[in-house]
């Protein structure tokens, strides 16, 4: 846990939202804006998620994408937040990320997730395979991925090449107990994705630290905790940023996907209450507000789940007013 006369550990969590009258390559290079701004900021990490198939969101090719932040920028950590294994053969994603590696060498992070990111349809295109197994394997698909990114084994019939000998750094990554169990059994260090699925945050993190079996890449509990954070210079100003991520999640709770809609002044004109119960509990984790705000937010998260680092993630409708929030955001990490 991080004490209270200490700055709290920073990183971005990006989903390259595509905004209503934007396309594609606008959203990429705002993402690209976005990190080296982060970096600018001191932010420690800058990782991209990995969705299919989702309209609104550009990060499909979230190894193609890491590539490119991580040729613009210079010192900031980047990586995958994450990685959906199923979708994916191991030895594909340990030679792409071996790659990455013998490229930015100390930069690349992996973050490794179970679920496939998408719907069913999209993930049997991605995945064309006599494995069924899916979700079912993800443990011996971590296991054989691990095996590629670690030193050699003599005689080993298959090899990363790059990869072999990276040790890329790897995360697993969850939003139910299940990842909590496998991070804690593995030692390896866990992210918990509470900017979506926060049920379940505080009974993950206890089993997580509670069960941790100390291993040489981690010999301690490692807990990051992923959260929406929008800093403006007063509450009203930020909420009404933030509605443009409740729209989002009113369409989750709709089953509509779309691009990321402008702010509005009321957000309760636009669901009925049934629906906005939905979003809050989806959204119950979100710290939203003026600095002081935000400040106190962060502190108390920390101080209620033990995490060593929050991600952050926080879309705004205007670009300009996402990278203000950053900022805020990292002067509201340091003590008080």
């Amino acid at each position: 846990m991080i004490p209270a006369s200490e700055p709290i550990p920073l990183s971005v969590l990006d989903l390259v939202p595509i905004a209503e009258g934007g396309d594609a390559a606008t959203a990429l290079k705002q993402a690209l804006e976005l990190a080296r701004h982060a970096e600018r900021c001191g932010y420690r990490r800058y990782w991209l998620a990995e969705h299919h198939n989702m309209d609104g969101l550009a990060c499909s090719a979230t190894a193609v994408l890491i590539a490119h932040i991580a040729a613009h920028t210079r010192t900031i950590r980047v990586g995958a937040g994450g990685i959906m294994l199923p979708n994916h053969a191991p030895l594909v994603v340990a030679e792409q990320f071996g790659t990455l590696a013998t490229l930015h060498p100390g930069r690349i992070e992996l973050g490794l997730g179970r679920a496939p990111g998408t719907d069913r349809a999209t993930m049997r295109a991605l995945r064309r395979s006599l494995d069924s197994r899916g979700e079912d394997a993800f443990p011996e698909d971590v296991a054989e991925l691990i095996g590629y990114l670690d030193e050699a084994r003599p005689g080993a019939p298959v090899r990363a090449l790059p990869g072999q000998g990276t040790q890329v750094p790897i995360w697993l990554l969850g939003s139910s107990l299940y990842g909590a169990q496998l991070a804690a059994w593995l030692g390896r260090p866990y992210a918990f994705a509470a900017h979506f699925a926060p049920d379940l945050l505080e009974q993950a993190a206890e089993i997580y630290r509670r069960t941790f079996r100390p291993s040489p890449v981690c010999p301690r509990p490692r807990l990051m905790v992923g959260t929406q954070v929008i800093v403006a210079d007063s509450d009203a100003a930020a909420q009404r940023l933030f509605s443009s991520t409740q729209q989002r999640f009113l369409g989750m709770v709709r089953n509509q996907r779309g691009p990321l809609p402008p702010p509005v002044d009321d957000f309760d004109a636009l669901c009925s209450p049934q629906e906005r119960r939905q979003v809050d509990r989806m959204l119950a984790e979100a710290i939203v507000g003026a600095p002081h705000t935000v400040r106190s937010g962060l502190r108390a998260l920390v101080e209620r789940t033990q995490a060593d680092e929050i991600i952050l993630t926080g879309a705004t409708f205007d670009p300009a007013a996402r990278l203000r929030s950053l900022e805020l955001a990292i002067g509201c990490a340091e003590p008080n």
